[in-house]
């Protein structure tokens, strides 16, 4: 919002949500009902029927240049600013959507309206360089001198402000305005599509192309990634005059006062407002390298629907805890097609960067689905993914890596010790972080507790958990007796005294894993407190039962650059897994923790506290 919001400020379908787009339904009905009852073939209107898909590639162009721009700021090669993105401008920026919504409601007014735009020609030469000449002269200067006044303190503090709210930009921003400020840009973008709508010269790909231009400009301005080469303005020296620059307009969004073209430079050029800098940064951002991180969090997809959760998928899905949307099942031909490109071509990318004092951090995804760790046919392809970005980090001079979800599954490579037996040179360390794990699955239980119990796949970290809590006097029950006889060859003769197996007197307190099943949930009494200390969380079926998070920590507010969440977890909240990697790098603990070692549970927990992060409080994680 901006600083002090002026009229029509808002947009006014705001408080309609995602029913916005019913705005557009009648629309769309008439156009399909009049193109398929039209009798007479020379009566159906390709132009009307067109519209529909035409708001829908604007979605898709949207989509691809967010999700290129946060691949390539997330490398960091050719990066211009490096400030961070947090949430507050992701939750900002999620109308963007808008308008394109207004887009079609004035497009389809205009058909029903003019009977110019009915059975357009699908080219027509003269319009399309009719509007180019429209762009470049009248809306180009108009635009110039209306940017300028809305940077006058009076309209900037009630209008534009609220786009500026955003110092690095995405893609996304670009369209992100109140409502009254559309409006003005729009009526501008009009001017060349009537002006050849009325002199006869408008065709379907005049339209299409322009507003596409206006889209694909606009978009690639506002990536925080240099990627106009210098060459094409050493072949064509006047073409500086005539096609900005992301890094042309990231300088407006940090100076303000400059560079303020719409597309075309040419009137900074003229009326004097080019930033002196611009050369400068656009030389450095061309030539910055990738960003060479001291810490890799390798992690991979969950479920289907997890490759729109991503941070290169839906901002504004990535931004929250991952949870099922009835819309996504809609988009069922994509989701089904990314599980099958999956399985043939497996390969690890960058998904996210983020800063934690003077470490930075890089978070690699393997495009592989949860299910697929558990077919034995993807089995050796995964141990591969995961060793080739083990080596890779290891020749970057990566100081440590650590291993989320299931790549550190026990039956896939023993928690990492397969990698490390393999690659015995190694520098980079391998970090399964299971001694934070149950630092943390520990301090989630409510003190004064004597009983718990503990059902789940006996692990390294289920084993550790019970042999201290055996320890500390504390009562661990089993409910299965194979269970409870193979865990208690584990312990020591005097912890064991402590292990016990029942299946009727159970206490409130479960430490559980995800295959916890809903018959053994129904033996649990009322008000009882699951605790998780698997990396994926239990179904949660008892209404009248607590469920904790995955073992997970607040993070301190010296983490930079957090614009989504980590699967499951709430916003600002990070896996005891990812941590662990975090801590391994600050501490400068020169070993491996991966196999059968283990590091010192209550030094892992003191370090976690002494650089800032915080145990999560039951209102977290309910």
């Amino acid at each position: 919002m901006a600083t002090k919001p002026g009229i029509l400020t808002e947009w006014p379908w705001a408080r309609l949500g995602n029913f916005k787009y019913l705005l557009l339904a009648p629309f769309v009905g008439h156009s399909i009902y009049s193109f398929i009852m039209s009798k007479d073939e020379s009566q159906r209107d390709i132009s009307y029927i067109f519209i529909l898909p035409y708001l829908l590639s604007r979605m898709i162009h949207n989509q691809i240049w967010t999700s290129l721009s946060r691949y390539r700021t997330a490398k960091g090669n050719n990066r211009i600013l490096d400030k961070s993105i947090e949430f507050d401008q992701v939750d900002r920026e999620t109308n963007w959507d808008d308008q394109i919504i207004l887009n079609g409601v004035v497009f389809y007014i205009a058909y029903l309206k003019f009977q110019q735009t009915h059975h357009l020609p699908l080219w027509r030469t003269d319009g399309i360089i009719i509007t180019a000449l429209m762009h470049i002269g009248p809306v180009e200067f108009l635009y110039y001198w209306l940017h300028r006044a809305f940077h006058h303190h009076f309209l900037y503090s009630r209008y534009h402000s609220h786009h500026h709210s955003s110092i690095v930009t995405e893609p996304i921003t670009s369209v992100i305005h109140p409502f009254a400020e559309i409006v003005a840009y729009l009526t501008l973008f009009l001017i060349p599509m009537t002006t050849t709508l009325f002199t006869g010269t408008a065709s379907i790909a005049s339209l299409g192309a322009y507003t596409t231009y206006i889209d694909f400009m606009n978009y690639m301005g506002h990536c925080n990634f240099e990627l106009i080469p210098k060459w094409m303005f050493s072949m064509f020296p006047p073409l500086k005059y005539l096609m900005y620059t992301p890094t042309f307009h990231s300088l407006h969004h940090t100076q303000f006062r400059t560079n303020y073209s719409l597309f075309v430079p040419m009137y900074d050029h003229l009326y004097g407002t080019v930033d002196k800098s611009l050369d400068t940064l656009y030389e450095k951002s061309l030539e910055r390298k990738a960003e060479l991180p001291d810490v890799v969090h390798l992690t991979h997809l969950t479920t289907p629907e997890s490759i729109y959760h991503l941070r290169l998928g839906f901002a504004s899905l990535a931004s929250r805890p991952h949870a099922s949307k009835w819309y996504i099942l809609l988009m069922w031909p994509v989701t089904l097609w990314s599980f099958f490109i999956t399985w043939i071509y497996g390969q690890t990318f960058v998904v996210e960067r983020n800063l934690f004092r003077n470490i930075k951090l890089q978070t690699w995804a393997i495009l592989k689905y949860r299910k697929q760790y558990f077919m034995q046919g993807q089995r050796d392809t995964i141990n591969n993914l995961i060793e080739e970005a083990i080596m890779e980090a290891d020749q970057k001079g990566i100081k440590v890596l650590s291993l989320g979800l299931l790549n550190q599954e026990e039956q896939l490579n023993n928690n990492g010790e397969l990698y490390i037996r393999k690659n015995p040179q190694l520098k980079v360390k391998v970090v399964d972080g299971s001694s934070l794990v149950v630092a943390v699955v520990l301090n989630s239980i409510p003190k004064g507790t004597s009983q718990v119990v503990l059902r789940g796949r006996l692990s390294k970290v289920s084993c550790s958990i019970a042999l201290v809590l055996c320890q500390r006097g504390i009562q661990v029950i089993m409910l299965d007796e194979e269970e409870y006889k193979r865990l208690k060859a584990r312990l020591t003769p005097e912890a064991a005294t402590n292990l016990v197996q029942s299946k009727t007197y159970l206490p409130k307190i479960w430490l559980v894993d995800d295959g916890l099943s809903e018959d053994e949930q129904l033996k649990a009494p009322k008000g009882t407190l699951y605790i998780p200390f698997s990396q994926f969380p239990p179904r949660k079926v008892r209404k009248n039962c607590f469920y904790f998070n995955t073992p997970a920590m607040l993070t301190p507010k010296h983490l930079e650059n957090v614009d989504s969440c980590e699967n499951w977890l709430p916003r600002r909240v990070m896996s005891a897994w990812r941590i662990a990697g975090i801590l391994h790098a600050l501490e400068g603990w020169n070993e491996h923790e991966c196999g059968d070692m283990m590091l010192d549970i209550e030094k892992a927990w003191k370090a976690s506290l002494d650089h800032g992060f915080r145990p999560l409080k039951m209102t977290s994680a309910a």
